[in-house]
């Protein structure tokens, strides 16, 4: 069962996470994670430019190392970026320690390559999946930040209209989107990304970093 939105119940049990931003404004705060790569990730920022669009990047560490050029024009072009580990971990699957050391790891990176850095960086662990201890640990240093609509692009038994469909049916003011700039959702990302970016920008809404 694919859940497109974060139900309440989950929010209120993980409330130091942050799920959503509480705003009256006609803002969405959209995020891709997994990047950065060619190609998927310089068409995302290709998209977004055409609309004044801002997004936040929830980058791996070892995609930054190996695609530095792609990271540095994501902060140059006014997105913000977020730590996503180095290595795409699974909290549920890796000790305390190990997790934490890659989460720093990754954030060596990013401070290497990011000119001015926010007082207290952005972390979103990958598939959502976090101990509590871990949490713990996490949140001394980081804002943990996960989704208020999450698009299943990744889903390749997901049709790109159902995705775009969803996707718009359950955004709403202050929502976290989460796509992904990685090539197991290139084909739902490419159709719904810029229909999804025209639908709510044709709608009077703008598109914020976090």
């Amino acid at each position: 069962m694919r859940l497109f939105r974060t139900p309440f119940w989950v929010r209120w049990l993980f409330s130091q996470y942050e799920w959503k931003v509480q705003t009256q404004e006609k803002a969405i705060f959209l995020t891709f994670d997994d990047g950065p790569i060619p190609n998927l990730t310089e068409f995302v920022l290709e998209e977004l430019a055409k609309y004044n669009a801002k997004a936040t990047f929830f980058c791996v560490g070892d995609n930054i190392r190996k695609y530095t050029s792609i990271f540095q024009r994501i902060i140059q072009e006014g997105h913000q970026v977020g730590n996503h580990t180095y290595n795409h971990l699974n909290g549920w699957k890796n000790d305390n320690s190990t997790y934490w050391q890659n989460i720093e790891k990754c954030q060596c990176l990013i401070a290497q390559n990011t000119p001015l850095l926010i007082q207290k960086p952005l972390f979103r662990p990958p598939y959502g999946k976090i101990t509590k201890t871990q949490a713990q640990q996490i949140l001394l240093n980081y804002r943990i930040i996960m989704w208020d609509v999450l698009t299943y692009d990744f889903d390749t038994a997901l049709s790109s209209n159902k995705c775009l469909q969803k996707a718009i049916q359950y955004t709403q003011k202050g929502s976290i989107v989460v796509f992904h700039d990685n090539l197991k959702a290139e084909k739902n990302l490419k159709f719904a990304l810029p229909y999804y970016l025209e639908h709510f920008t044709a709608k009077g809404f703008q598109f914020k970093v976090l």
